[in-house]
């Protein structure tokens, strides 16, 4: 079948989206902290109407593999070519695609796993594989080339990940691997120099967004890594955490009754300002631009700037998605600017306590002590706005609806984690946690059952951490030990049977495979590999 007729039907559904009640979105302006100069164009930019066709034609089942495609001569050319031909009998818009783009490869590394192999010596197996060497500009790739090596997560993602990282660097530190989290930590301070902040990944359709801001918590662990020399990390990239500090904070001295948000910043009052995900470009995803499509037209009504704005933040948080967000089995209920997460919170306190020490370390109390008093004022707002006694956990805040969300998740033990908690409030969590968060694979997400890929029944590896270590923070070794026990064991069981480590588990039934997401489970897989490491070499 010629793909002229797969095309038309794309322009049929294009245009009644458009007529419902999809306004045109007029590009955003460049945010401050962003050079235009220095930012090269998402795909969804460059190619237009090509884009459009391709992504909701299925050209390729995942949408991410358009967009990592490399074109094979300039973009511009192509997209003429493209609107020269499509409406001339016989044309397939796959057989021009497959001429004119080049498909992403993954390394052949020819690695089989053995089933049988200690897991810590199948981890550290796999670092080099999962290693990617310093990059080279290709023209026309959306890859943003990097100038040391990397790990990545694996599978679909061929990349480096911002949040991923970090607990990535947890199985580095403990394999004596300094040399790549330093690269990697170096990797990040050159984006933040470059771009103004990190992007979710190193492609160009990622930099509209960032990530859970780790950043300082990486510097912070290649500070502990040192060996014995002399390097002070936290004052040596404490140029690129200030600027990191002010992409997250852009805005707040401008912020007022009359105009309580702005971008990543929130206003609750005069004293109190609090963070929250954000978007700086409301259209669909360029890597889920169908799926984004489809579902601002499942949401009658709503407009589709705050449509997409929503799901972008989404990607941003992490948790994409999440009943967190007010999903339940479709995103069309998505509100994530309206939430003030507390995981978002708890890391931007970390990131000013470590703007603290990297500012005494430099000699200068004033900005110490500024950065000091901004923590104190922040790790009061988040105990006074998201600990719910009832509850005995830490909830989001809704800050447009004045309240609590009353999602329990794993986000809620962050407090713990960056040890703001009372101790009366930590002893409260961690008996909720045994009742309610406790599986028989380890740590689940939330207690929601919404078929989306960060609630019930998966569990993930940053969020075994995140919990393990927020308990042992308050004493509760006994039950971080459980949960460790627990996860290990379902890791271990799932490799004993695949050979393969994963993205993220079912922790509730231990014969069923995670699932939910926009994509099928992925395997390598960095951030598992890193929290699994951590916890055995113990």
């Amino acid at each position: 079948m010629k793909m002229n007729s797969v095309f038309a039907g794309c322009l049929f559904l294009l245009l009644f989206i458009a007529c419902q009640n999809t306004p045109q979105v007029p590009p955003a302006p460049t945010p401050p902290a962003v050079e235009a100069a220095k930012s090269p164009q998402s795909p969804d930019v460059l190619y237009g109407e090509l884009f459009a066709a391709v992504q909701m034609a299925r050209i390729f089942p995942d949408g991410k593999t358009f967009v990592d495609c490399t074109p094979k001569g300039r973009p511009e050319d192509i997209l003429n070519q493209y609107l020269a031909e499509k409406n001339k009998p016989g044309f397939d818009l796959k057989t021009f695609v497959s001429t004119h783009f080049q498909e992403p490869v993954s390394p052949n590394s020819g690695y089989k796993s053995n089933p049988d192999q200690d897991l810590a010596d199948h981890i550290n197996e796999l670092w080099p594989i999962l290693t990617r060497p310093a990059d080279t500009a290709v023209p026309g790739s959306t890859l943003l080339p990097l100038p040391h090596p990397y790990v990545v997560p694996g599978g679909r993602f061929r990349e480096v990940y911002y949040w991923d990282t970090y607990f990535t660097m947890l199985g580095l530190q403990s394999a004596g691997r300094r040399d790549l989290i330093h690269g990697m930590v170096q990797n990040f301070a050159y984006l933040i120099d470059t771009y103004g902040h990190i992007p979710n990944g190193n492609r160009s359709y990622y930099l509209d967004r960032s990530q859970p801001p780790f950043f300082s918590m990486m510097v912070q662990l290649l500070d502990e890594s040192k060996n014995g020399d002399n390097e002070d990390a936290l004052s040596l990239f404490l140029p690129q955490m200030e600027k990191e500090y002010n992409f997250w904070m852009a805005g707040a001295d401008s912020l007022s009754a009359q105009k309580p948000a702005y971008r990543r910043v929130v206003r609750l009052d005069s004293a109190t300002v609090l963070n929250r995900y954000w978007d700086d470009r409301p259209v669909p995803r360029p890597e889920s631009y169908r799926e984004d499509l489809l579902t601002q037209k499942a949401a009658s009504g709503r407009p589709a700037e705050e449509m997409y704005r929503h799901l972008k933040a989404g990607a941003e948080s992490g948790w994409d998605f999440s009943s967190r967000w007010n999903v339940g089995k479709d995103l069309t209920g998505i509100n994530t600017t309206d939430v003030i997460p507390v995981d978002l919170n708890c890391l931007m306190y970390r990131m000013e306590k470590n703007l603290e020490t990297a500012w005494q370390h430099r000699g200068d109390p004033v900005k110490s002590r500024f950065y000091a008093q901004r923590a104190e004022a922040r790790a009061s707002a988040i105990k006074t706005l998201c600990f719910n006694e009832k509850s005995g956990w830490f909830e989001d805040y809704n800050w447009v609806k004045r309240q609590k969300t009353g999602v329990l998740s794993m986000a809620g033990m962050y407090p713990l984690f960056v040890q703001i908690a009372t101790q009366q409030e930590a002893d409260a969590c961690a008996k909720t946690l045994e009742k309610k968060f406790l599986k028989p694979g380890g740590l689940v997400t939330t207690l929601s059952r919404t078929g989306q890929q960060w609630d019930a029944p998966n569990g993930w590896a940053p969020l075994q951490w995140v919990g393990i270590a927020g308990l042992r923070n308050y004493g509760h070794n006994e039950l971080a030990d459980e949960a460790k026990k627990r996860w290990i064991a379902l890791c271990g069981k799932v490799y004993k049977g695949t050979g393969k480590l994963l993205e993220k588990y079912n922790v509730e039934d231990l014969t069923l495979d995670a699932g939910g997401g926009e994509y099928p489970v992925q395997d390598g897989f960095g951030w598992t590999n890193g929290v699994l490491l951590r916890l055995l070499k113990e």
